[in-house]
C-alpha cells in the first residue's frame, strides 16, 4: 500500500482536476457563446437569400424602368424632331407662296399689258 496515494493526496488531486474542469468548461462555454448555432445560422441564410432574392427582383425592375424610359425618351426625340421638320416646312412655305403669288400677278400685269 505503499504506492497507494494517501486521502489528502487525493482530495489534492481530485481538488486539481475539479479546478481544470470547470476551467475548462469555463473556457468552452465563453466559445460557445461566440459560435452561432446552426439553427441561427439557417434562419439568417434564409433570410440573406430572401433579401438577395429581393434586390435581384428590384434591380431587374430598375432596369426595366430605364429600358421604358430610353425608348420614350428616343420617341420624343424622334417627335420633336419630326415636329421642328414641319414647322421648318410650314414656314418655308408661309414665304415662298407670297412669292410666288407675286410673281405670277406681276406676270399676269405685264401679260395684260403686252395684249392690251
Amino acid at each position: 500500500m505503499a504506492d497507494e496515494p494517501s486521502n489528502g493526496e487525493l482530495g489534492r488531486q481530485i481538488g486539481a482536476l475539479q479546478a481544470l474542469l470547470e476551467a475548462r468548461l469555463g473556457e468552452l462555454h465563453s466559445r460557445l457563446d461566440k459560435v452561432v448555432s446552426l439553427d441561427v445560422y439557417t434562419i439568417q441564410n434564409t433570410v440573406f437569400e430572401q433579401r438577395l432574392a429581393q434586390l435581384q427582383a428590384d434591380i431587374q425592375q430598375v432596369r426595366t424602368e430605364r429600358d421604358a424610359l430610353e425608348d420614350a425618351f428616343e420617341q420624343y426625340q424622334r417627335d420633336e424632331a419630326r415636329r421642328r421638320e414641319d414647322e421648318r416646312q410650314r414656314r418655308l412655305y408661309q414665304a415662298v407662296i407670297p412669292v410666288l403669288l407675286a410673281l405670277l400677278s406681276a406676270a399676269i400685269a405685264v401679260w395684260a399689258v403686252v395684249a392690251g
